[in-house]
């Protein structure tokens, strides 16, 4: 119990301590949770993104990582930034937290994984327009992808031998050809060599069939070539539970799968349950490295 006031005002046989402090506080218990403060300098409205902020805000979110690359946390949970007003505000130079958070772990590769109890997908290109995703895919970001996702299985969540269904870049994964090549000219031979390695890989497999449960129960994540073939089947599957997990950075972040939803700031109706699956994942993740 925290009491905020004068002791004296408590019956004698309650056992307490006082606390001059506010920053001592912590202390006292095993298990609370430490608070950082920070003065942002003007006042927050809710609903509006105030440019005044963004570098605060940028660091905090550099504060963050110093805490969990010095040991002094066991793992990040960021919450939901917008964007533009941080590039309004401060010239803030990357698409995301995900790139941030990248370029201050020494420009790491990484990939985006969505997570809930019921899928794990990582989509190989992210926040380009569709039609570019041809060309942005290429046989070396879906090895670099394969393998990061592999090594943080491995070595987030404790999956030994990860198998892992890919995705096919067009309808019916191309159908021989008839909907495209790609899958015969690098998709197909790309799996087939990284088998060799001793990558557990199916596929290229059609994207429309390989997320209901019967599908789901084969394999421990799947990769997307693109943005909506990842994010579609887990936000139908799980809208409310989803965590974005960052694998191949030195340390472990999460976060919920949403974004900063002004429209409904301060009424009091937002669903905190992604921001609470995100903490919950990051502290099982701890538990398990």
């Amino acid at each position: 119990m925290l009491w905020l006031g004068d002791p004296r005002h408590l019956p004698r046989d309650i056992p307490h301590r006082v606390v001059d402090r506010t920053e001592d506080a912590c202390g006292i218990h095993t298990d609370a949770l430490p608070v950082l403060a920070t003065d942002f300098g003007t006042d927050a409205t809710h609903g509006t993104a105030d440019p005044r902020h963004a570098q605060r805000v940028i660091d905090v979110i550099a504060q963050g990582v110093d805490l969990v690359q010095r040991g002094a946390a066991l793992a990040l949970c960021t919450a939901p930034i917008h964007k533009k007003a941080l590039q309004d505000g401060a010239g803030f130079a990357y698409p995301g937290h995900t790139e941030y958070l990248a370029a201050l772990a020494g420009d790491v590769d990484v990939v985006m994984m969505l997570a809930s109890d019921q899928l794990r997908v990582v989509p190989t290109t992210i926040h380009i327009a569709l039609a570019q995703v041809p060309q942005v895919l290429t046989p070396a970001l879906l090895r670099r992808t394969i393998e990061i996702t592999a090594y943080g299985l491995r070595r987030q969540f404790s999956i030994a031998n990860p198998r892992l269904a890919i995705a096919g870049l067009n309808p019916h994964a191309g159908e021989g050809g008839a909907m495209g090549r790609e899958e015969l000219d690098w998709i197909a031979p790309l799996i087939t060599q990284m088998r060799g390695e001793g990558f557990d890989l199916a596929g290229p497999l059609p994207a429309d069939t390989m997320f209901h449960a019967a599908a789901r129960a084969r394999y421990d994540a799947a990769i997307a070539m693109y943005h909506d073939q990842a994010l579609i089947p887990i936000k139908t599957l799980d809208f409310d539970r989803g965590v974005n997990v960052t694998l191949g950075l030195p340390f472990i972040r999460t976060s919920p799968d949403h974004g900063t939803a002004f429209d409904i700031a301060g009424q009091g109706i937002a669903n905190p349950t992604s921001m609470i699956e995100a903490i919950r994942l990051a502290h099982r993740m701890a538990e398990t490295r």
